[in-house]
């Protein structure tokens, strides 16, 4: 289950700026749902928690969406107030190419998702009776609004005092921060307390929550995994109740050429993807698209180990994808992503 705000993405066609376009794509987003997508995808019960604009076409086509993905929702209704009121929020990208990095730009004036409260939902019901194995959590639902912190914090005391396990993926952004640094701090720092899993890379855990990151200097890839280690045993310090740390490593070496990682710190153990080449049609999402692989493999009760790994090959699948998300067939191919088999299978 995840706390969400719904928007759509509109991609230009044949991975042109968006400066250049008048031909898109759209589909349905959220950080939070992209994470839900690879548990949905792969048969297991998932449901996102949002807020809707009521009598709106893109509210419709996202209902729609989730529906496809095998998503529930559950979400109040909120009139949009005339055209200059309450909306989804509108993400335009495009997926870059060769030397041309991606850009993305995000229109979220009047986003109903900032509007989202704990009082929009039955939390008894839904943790208590229905139930939930893992609540996920990010930090763009959480540095959202004032409202959308508070609600974060109710729905993940619920969750815990119902057995649910809490995971938080950082995702610090400069721009929701402007301005509410001490609030937002104090916000982070309480769920981070409550979380189970931590996900972030460096300059999340030292702006988000303030850890001391790693040491400066040291370029290759071995003193980079040693710097964000040492890091890690820092924040196991300082939130001693979180039991699984991870992160993407990447290397950018063209738009289309990534070098692709992971790591993983589970109940004190570490566990290493080294970095290797993939190649990228649209790189938006293969952090998501990593954690909801990571996930589906602690659901699925299997060792540390393969959780990496197929974190590791679900996020590489998203960036082979077009969506922002992560829709694996069936597991076999993300084993096979994962052992560099892609040959045809007929």
């Amino acid at each position: 289950m995840a706390l969400s705000s719904m928007g759509v993405r509109i991609t230009p066609i044949n991975r042109q700026p968006v400066h250049v376009s008048n031909l898109y794509e759209m589909q349905a987003t959220s950080a939070e749902t992209n994470v839900l997508n690879v548990s949905a995808a792969l048969g297991l019960s998932t449901k996102v928690l949002t807020k809707f604009v009521a009598g709106s076409p893109i509210a419709q086509f996202i209902k729609g969406e989730l529906r496809k993905r095998n998503i529930a929702f559950e979400g109040t209704e909120i009139e949009p107030d005339g055209p200059w009121g309450i909306r989804h929020q509108f993400n335009i990208a495009d997926s870059g190419f060769g030397v041309r990095g991606p850009r993305v730009h995000n229109d979220r004036a009047g986003e109903v998702g900032r509007t989202i409260k704990a009082e929009d939902f039955d939390l008894e019901r839904i943790f208590a009776i229905e139930g939930c194995r893992i609540l996920h959590l990010s930090g763009l639902i959480a540095a959202m609004s004032e409202n959308t912190s508070k609600a974060c914090l109710a729905v993940a005391n619920a969750a815990k005092q119902n057995g649910a396990v809490i995971s938080f993926d950082l995702n610090y952004r400069d721009s929701f921060w402007q301005g509410r640094e001490m609030e937002l701090s104090a916000a982070f720092n309480e769920i981070a307390s409550s979380a189970d899993i931590l996900i972030g890379n460096e300059e999340d855990f030292q702006l988000a929550l303030g850890i001391e990151g790693p040491p400066a200097g040291g370029i290759g890839v071995a003193d980079k995994i040693e710097g964000f280690k040492g890091m890690i045993e820092r924040a196991a310090k300082a939130f001693p109740g979180v039991s699984v740390f991870a992160n993407t490593l990447r290397e950018v070496e063209s738009a289309n050429d990534h070098q692709w990682g992971a790591i993983l710190r589970a109940d004190g153990a570490w566990y290493v993807e080294l970095p290797r080449p993939v190649s990228i049609l649209d790189r938006i999402g293969g952090g998501d698209g990593f954690v909801s692989g990571l996930l589906y493999g602690i659901l699925r009760e299997w060792e540390p180990e393969k959780w990496l790994q197929f974190g590791w090959a679900t996020g590489a699948l998203a960036t082979a994808s077009l969506t922002d998300y992560a829709s694996p067939a069936d597991e076999e191919e993300v084993w096979s992503i994962y052992k560099g088999n892609a040959r045809i299978r007929r």
